[in-house]
């Protein structure tokens, strides 16, 4: 029997540490990033134009964009260090960006404030993924592609992380806000496979935790971004593509 697969891929990646019991004074967040791609659209030109930019800057392919280390310049990223290179470099990615086709809808966990208002509470990482698997479902459900199994692919943390999450994921798929079970599986992978998918999600995560730690801070990431997130009926990101909590 064929199985049932939605239309729509879901890669979601970090920023920030989840955990509670020593929060980083200038970073007190958590974000998770969910970028929904259509399966058609993420093989026909995402990946395409992903892979153009690796060949024009390194000749290969198998360079792993990661935030932290573009933005420090570290490692396969130290041609950054070059003014002419670092301008067009930015200039494309930002281009990509712009011109990808996806949906990103995202949770950000206030830290110090999840701690001053509840005595025991949950996991930031798991309450942020609570809340962006309920918004994918309202989202898929709106545009009527709910039926048929989503995959949502994490990156891999570690083996007992990974099943930690998995049952927290499970769990919420079962009970959660929308009253609904969600026809969500989850996918584990190392950051090393090399996804378009978890890359893009992970140049996307930071920003959009600076724009709301710091929103007068000039935030150019963020520019190219904030065009992505599902909207409301009147037009407004907050709780739909966007969830601050608490």
């Amino acid at each position: 029997m064929k199985a049932s697969f939605n239309d729509y891929i879901v890669y979601v990646d970090e920023s920030g540490d989840h955990g509670l019991a020593s929060i980083e004074p200038t970073y007190p967040i958590f974000v998770l990033a969910f970028c929904v791609f259509k399966k058609a659209v993420y093989v026909d030109d995402v990946v395409p134009r992903l892979l153009r930019f690796k060949f024009k800057f390194f000749g290969h392919d198998q360079v792993v964009l990661h935030e932290g280390q573009i933005r420090k310049a570290k490692g396969d990223f130290t041609l950054l260090f070059d003014s002419k290179t670092r301008s067009t470099f930015f200039s494309d990615l930002d281009t990509i960006i712009d011109e990808s086709q996806f949906d990103l809808i995202s949770s950000v966990i206030r830290k110090k404030e999840l701690k001053a208002k509840y005595p025991l509470p949950d996991n930031p990482y798991n309450i942020a993924m609570g809340f962006g698997l309920e918004r994918i479902f309202l989202h898929l459900s709106s545009a009527g592609c709910a039926k048929g199994t989503t995959y949502i692919v994490f990156e891999s943390r570690g083996k007992r992380e990974d099943a930690d999450l998995e049952l927290a994921f499970r769990r919420k798929c079962i009970k959660n806000a929308t009253g609904k079970t969600l026809p969500f599986e989850i996918v584990f992978a190392d950051k090393r496979t090399n996804s378009t998918g978890l890359q893009l999600s992970d140049l996307i995560a930071r920003p959009v935790g600076l724009r709301i730690l710091r929103p007068e801070q000039p935030n150019r990431a963020y520019d190219h971004i904030k065009g992505k997130f599902v909207c409301g009926p009147d037009g407004k990101t907050e709780d739909y593509g966007l969830k601050v909590f608490p």
